[in-house]
């Protein structure tokens, strides 16, 4: 049974749609005066319910663009190598606002790597959010553009987090 499993409940529901919401004004407020077309680059597989709430609470238009990428090695630990799964091919990359949308920033390989290669691509303006930040883990110089809430280094999982596939679907 999956809740014999799970140590306690880190964040409400609650708590994350506060967090949500708090998250979509900012990115609303940010983007309102932009003449160019608002892109969530939506990171899979774990980035999904959290970029589909955001999404939904956002009074713009956007679009919407999915990679998948890793950067762990084996288990829990970080390799520190990017590898890109799935990428976006655009040809309107130069008059695009980025966001990249993460569940978790840790070691912050991912998301640096990610932001440096969508500006060598073409792109104006790329910016990241990321629902959870483990600032504690992390072992490049990375600060997210947007931050829902910072947390301690243990490990989580459930909304869209997993380990080894499981656990996702948890609230």
């Amino acid at each position: 049974m999956i809740k014999n499993d799970i140590e306690k409940v880190l964040i409400s529901e609650q708590q994350l749609s506060d967090i949500i919401d708090s998250l979509a004004e900012r990115i609303t407020n940010d983007y309102k005066d932009s003449e160019r077309k608002l892109v969530f680059v939506v990171i899979l597989k774990g980035s999904i319910p959290f970029a589909t709430e955001l999404m939904k609470r956002i009074t713009l238009p956007l679009e919407i663009e999915v990679m998948k990428v890793s950067s762990y090695g084996s288990g829990t630990v970080s390799g520190g190598n990017v590898k890109i799964v799935l990428d976006i091919d655009r040809p309107d990359i130069s008059s695009c606002d980025f966001l990249i949308i993460e569940d978790i920033i840790d070691s912050g390989n991912t998301l640096s790597y990610l932001t440096g290669y969508l500006m060598h691509k073409g792109a104006k303006s790329v910016r990241t959010c990321t629902l959870l930040d483990k600032p504690s883990r992390r072992v490049v110089d990375f600060v997210p553009d947007y931050t829902g809430i910072e947390i301690p280094d243990e490990f989580v999982v459930g909304y869209g987090l997993d380990y080894d596939e499981r656990y996702r679907a948890l609230p």
